[in-house]
């Protein structure tokens, strides 16, 4: 019998990890496969709910934890947190020693990770590369993962296209679809009786499922979308509101502090809970009237299950939008006019339009193709030049 391909996952937050659950599922069940977590960043602070515990309560044993020091929501300190990250990774990669390194997404946590394991020659499958996010300095992470990785899985045709142009071989570049949208139909289907009841709370059964997080390339953009987003939900008189925790990003403490504001003083129908946990947030995007905020889950997982998206400036700006995405300025007046034509009935997506996602089977894809690609075949990296254009007047050769 061959030796089992040694597969390392890197999860930095409980949103990533919600991605990468359907895959991780996968790879655990394979017999020929020997996976290890590496849980980092987020999921190691307590004021973010210590999420790693939930990744052993699913019955995924941590190989390795890797502290980035983040205790408050300067930039300095997330700067500083990547490079402990890429000190932790360099120690515990050597050790795990994986045939690939899977990485998801843009967040700092995975570029530390990816930095770590280029300069120790381990080849690295990034997940959902080729998408534009302006509002975000992730844009460059994710840009930056991609030239680091060989193996890549994108969530849509014109994602593919972006990394082929940054120098990726078209055969190495999978258009698989969005894994997190695998765990829609996994996810408890209760009533709404039923879901505020196993979270707790109280309040009328109507209710926008909201986040809201730091728009990280234009910090001077938060208070305006605090303002704005605040303002209209004051307004709303007859729904609940459950909140989902900020982002460790630098700036998140103001939007936190104004989350913790509102629910203190609409208690009785607003509900902060600091990670739902993917079966409890399945749950409740299903049966919310609207997801609220700048989330890239109102992009990517509300329009699969048929739910309409209210986005919030321009955190999301650039990534492809489903039909039942209503893109708002930080104006509360432009929010307050959206809910409410989600409320009457005025705004409804077509269920027989296929979101620019997918409808999931991703992770199937993602799992089959790590366990048996020729690693050889993709590493080391080399670069694809695309076909030559023509010389234009006045180029200098």
């Amino acid at each position: 019998m061959s030796a089992r391909r040694r597969i390392a996952v890197v999860t930095g937050s409980r949103a990533d990890y919600g991605l990468l659950r359907g895959i991780l599922t996968r790879l655990k069940a394979a017999d020929d496969v020997a996976l290890s977590v590496i849980a980092c960043g987020m999921h190691l602070v307590p004021r973010f709910g210590e999420t790693w515990r939930a990744i052993e309560a699913d019955g995924f044993p941590i190989a390795a934890k890797i502290n980035f020091a983040l205790d408050d929501d300067r930039a300095e300190t997330i700067a500083r947190g990547t490079g402990l990250g890429v000190t932790g990774f360099a120690e515990v990669l050597p050790k795990l020693a994986p045939d690939i390194l899977v990485v998801l997404g843009d967040r700092y946590e995975v570029l530390a990770a990816a930095v770590a394991a280029t300069l120790l020659n381990i080849p690295i499958a990034h997940i959902h590369g080729g998408e534009i996010t302006a509002g975000a300095f992730d844009d460059a992470i994710r840009h930056a993962i991609t030239k680091m990785a060989c193996l890549h899985f994108v969530a849509a045709e014109p994602y593919r296209q972006r990394v082929i142009q940054m120098g990726e071989p078209p055969d190495l570049v999978f258009n698989v679809g969005a894994p997190g949208l695998d765990l829609a139909d996994t996810a408890p289907p209760p009533n709404r009786a039923e879901l505020f009841a196993m979270l707790g709370i109280a309040g009328p059964e109507r209710f926008l499922l909201v986040t809201l997080h730091p728009t990280t390339a234009r910090p001077q953009a938060d208070a305006a979308n605090i303002a704005a987003l605040f303002g209209a939900l004051a307004e709303v008189q007859d729904r609940s509101f459950i909140f989902t925790g900020v982002n460790a990003d630098p700036g998140y403490r103001a939007i936190d502090h104004a989350v913790r504001a509102f629910v203190a003083t609409h208690g009785d129908r607003a509900h902060l809970f600091t990670s739902l946990g993917s079966e409890r947030y399945w749950a409740a995007l299903r049966l919310a009237d609207a997801v609220v905020g700048n989330s890239s889950s109102g992009i990517l997982e509300a329009p699969a299950v048929g739910v309409p998206t209210i986005n919030i400036g321009d955190r999301q700006k650039g990534r492809l939008r489903a039909a039942s995405v209503i893109d708002c300025p930080a104006d509360s007046t432009t929010i307050l006019a959206s809910l409410t034509r989600i409320f009457e009935g005025q705004f409804q997506p077509d269920p027989g339009i296929v979101p620019p996602y997918g409808r999931g089977g991703a992770s199937d894809a993602i799992a089959g193709t790590l366990r048996t690609i020729d690693i050889k075949r993709a590493f080391p990296k080399h670069f694809h030049d695309l076909a030559a254009t023509p010389e234009l007047p006045g180029m200098i050769g």
